[in-house]
């Protein structure tokens, strides 16, 4: 019988000692590249001028899909954040990491090896994971050995959950985050 990867945190987690950043990371950008609206293209350098602060839209979180189907885009749209997909936030992306899976078998085996990954360091220097969010892969509650899966996940970092929302299904639009994550939105308000 197979079982899902051990885990042993509890809170924010971030990589052991940040290793030196790679020359090409200090690089400004490309020439013809334009600069953020309030963002110094150089770093040192004050930014442009009646320019609007780059806090005003940069969200201070990034979404990361634990598997393929999580649901980071709709999340993103949702509740604000950087969608970066199934990879790694980059050098402009914000560096603290909501970790997005579905509640399925394979989501919640997939979301217990990236919490891994973050427990072993094995992150990008600076990148620090916040919090799980676990979307309902079904109306309904889940079985006993998912349940027990997400117990598990809830015993070694912060998990929030999302319920079914039929209408993300048909057009993927919502008015507002759906009733039932009271806790994700408090959570996102605090990374802001």
């Amino acid at each position: 019988m197979r079982q899902g990867p051990e885990i042993w945190i509890r809170g924010p987690v971030a990589a052991p000692e940040p290793l030196p950043a790679p020359a090409a990371a200090d690089a400004p950008p490309e020439l013809g590249t334009p600069p953020e609206p309030g963002v110094s293209p150089v770093p040192g350098v004050p930014p442009v001028p009646g320019a609007p602060p780059a806090t005003a839209e940069a969200p201070d979180f990034s979404w990361i899909g634990a598997h393929g189907g999580a649901g980071v885009s709709t999340l993103a749209g949702v509740y604000g954040g950087r969608d970066c997909g199934q990879s790694w936030p980059g050098p402009g992306d914000p560096p603290s990491v909501l970790l997005v899976a579905r509640t399925h078998a394979a989501g919640l085996t997939a979301a217990g090896r990236a919490v891994e990954e973050f427990r072993l360091g094995r992150a990008p220097a600076g990148v620090r994971l916040d919090s799980v969010v676990l979307v309902a892969d079904a109306p309904g509650r889940l079985p006993r050995p998912l349940a027990q899966r997400v117990r598990l996940l809830e015993s070694a970092v912060d998990v929030h959950r999302v319920p079914w929302v039929p209408a993300w299904r048909l057009d993927g639009t919502q008015d507002g985050p759906p009733r039932g994550t009271e806790s994700l939105v408090r959570r996102v308000r605090q990374v802001r």
